[in-house]
């Protein structure tokens, strides 16, 4: 018998509710139906003796031996032994085939343009007005390499004079507007200043601003598809994120690095991340919004589900992510992580939809949206990217190329520097006939050098 099934059935026979279960394991009633159903697995030795205990069952019923010291807990994540992981993707700073000298100079020319601005006021948009350039076709690689040498301490550009709290603010703003050359420019001195800060006075409040400036660096190098600094970024927001006791700061920075296991194909260590953060004790105490990051985290495990090829486990934990939304109101919520609605949840489910396996499911899910009651410009481009993809999963180029140039029309920076956008250009131009529009298109994203 397996462990969920002998779970349910000792918890039916002894009269137990799930949610009664729950109190007595520390975890949610949703999270022993998942564990009772094989949604997540059974596999951690300290979770079954959890169960074994509560339901007063010989630890043997699970083929385990005498009980042992717990691991230590972090952040609802047990830390122990453990086998070793596969090696991260190589890095991809840099693009094939580009000698060392014209990509020099390129970088040269496209940092001197973001100099010349970096000093603008508040948020003005660093080449990013609208028109398309050659160096936005570089913008990610240039936010790459800058929050690398920050990250790293390579620096030694000025830090910001206004206090570290605002220039958080602006940056979430030009992340939220992806205004990329704007956060090449702020965010990599954010960091420099948080550090420097921290250094000298390490107050809680302090720590929790820089894990805000790491979960934002990670949210950008995840998008830039760069997984090992992305493990860095995130590992760092959580540490920081600890040490200023930022429960919604924890819980964010689980949910990035669900999301870069599951990148790396680690899907087991993506759910158990995610599903662990989201039943957390500091998040039931964290009232509304701690409601909306627990949200978050069940609809990246849902996304984790997508990528294995569980079309109803995917659909099962969107529903309840969903119900978590209809039962805050429709407000939305945790802006700075990307926003927790309704209709945010119905946007994820495009996305999950299609790496389930089923695009039609992800074409009506995409009918429901208004693009403009989005809670922001990053998430309606990248619910337009998404039903770009959508439609090239059908075969209607046509639709797909017409998305694409709505969402360089919505976010031009955001279209031209995203390697999942050049992607989908390079394969459509390769895949069947080209037009004018899409042959332009690569042009403006470097796809055609």
């Amino acid at each position: 018998m397996k462990p969920g099934e002998l779970i349910r059935q000792t918890r039916q026979a002894r009269g137990l509710t799930l949610a009664e279960l729950g109190q007595l394991t520390g975890y949610s009633g949703a999270q022993v139906s998942r564990y009772e159903r094989g949604i997540s697995l059974l596999t951690d030795v300290n979770v079954l003796r959890r169960f074994a205990e509560a339901l007063e069952l010989p630890h043997q019923a699970f083929g385990l031996t005498a009980p042992v010291p717990r691991p230590e807990i972090r952040h609802g994540h047990p830390i122990g032994a453990s086998t070793a992981f596969p090696r991260m993707p190589a890095h991809r700073l840099g693009r094939p085939g580009w000698e060392d000298g014209e990509d020099l100079l390129r970088r040269r020319k496209l940092l001197g343009g973001l100099a010349a601005t970096a000093a603008a006021a508040a948020g003005s948009p660093l080449l990013g007005n609208g028109t398309a350039t050659a160096d936005e076709a570089l913008l990610g690689e240039l936010i790459v390499a800058r929050l690398r040498d920050a990250m790293l301490g390579l620096t030694t550009e000025p830090v910001p004079s206004e206090p570290l709290e605002q220039n958080v603010i602006r940056a979430v703003a030009d992340f939220n507007a992806c205004r990329y050359a704007s956060l090449a420019v702020r965010l990599p001195r954010l960091i420099r200043a948080g550090h420097a800060l921290t250094a000298t006075n390490s107050r809680p409040e302090h720590c929790a601003l820089l894990a805000k400036s790491y979960l934002l660096a990670t949210r950008m190098l995840v998008k830039m598809d760069e997984q090992q600094l992305g493990w860095m970024a995130a590992d760092r927001a959580r540490q920081l994120a600890e040490t200023g006791g930022e429960a919604l700061a924890v819980a964010e920075s689980a949910r990035q690095l669900a999301v870069l296991a599951r990148k790396a194909g680690w899907h087991h260590q993506a759910l158990s991340i995610a599903l662990a953060a989201a039943d957390h004790p500091d998040l039931r105490n964290a009232g509304r919004t701690g409601t909306a990051a627990r949200g978050l985290l069940i609809q990246s495990a849902s996304y984790t589900l997508a990528r294995k090829g569980d079309r109803d486990g995917m659909r099962e934990l969107t529903d309840e992510a969903a119900a978590i939304a209809r039962e805050l109101g429709g407000a939305t919520l945790l802006r700075d992580h990307g926003g927790f609605n309704p209709l945010t949840v119905q946007l994820h489910r495009i996305s999950a939809e299609n790496h389930a396996g089923d695009p039609l499911a992800a074409l009506a899910a995409a009918r429901t949206i208004s693009l403009k009651a989005l809670p922001s410009v990053e998430r309606r481009s990248r619910a337009l990217g998404d039903i770009a993809v959508t439609y090239d999963r059908l075969g209607r180029r046509s639709d797909c190329v017409r998305t694409l140039l709505a969402a360089e029309q919505c976010a031009p920076q955001e279209t031209h520097a995203r390697p999942a956008t050049k992607a989908l250009i390079s394969s459509l131009l390769v895949s069947g006939p080209t037009s004018m529009e899409l042959r332009a298109l690569a042009e403006r994203s470097g796809v055609l050098a």
